[in-house]
């Protein structure tokens, strides 16, 4: 059995499109998660968030923040 590893790109991909999914689903755009965020404390412009998010140059901190301020019910469970 040959075990897979999984890069740091791996994760920031997954990350990415997790965020792109969530705001899809919930028709929220990057003037809208600006907005969000602000109102959170905040500030970051709609360009510098779709760089950011496109880039998937954020860490967890951000990912949680925009998944809260978004909606997003987070929970952990174990495998």
């Amino acid at each position: 059995m040959a075990i897979q590893i999984k890069t740091n790109q791996h994760w920031q991909v997954k990350a990415k499109k997790l965020i792109k999914l969530e705001m899809l689903k919930r028709d929220i755009g990057y003037r809208k998660l600006s907005e969000l965020l602000l109102a959170a404390g905040t500030l970051e412009t709609p360009g510098n968030l779709k760089t950011k998010i496109n880039r998937a140059t954020f860490g967890a901190a951000f990912l949680l923040q925009v998944l809260d301020v978004i909606g997003c019910e987070l929970s952990v469970e174990d495998k």
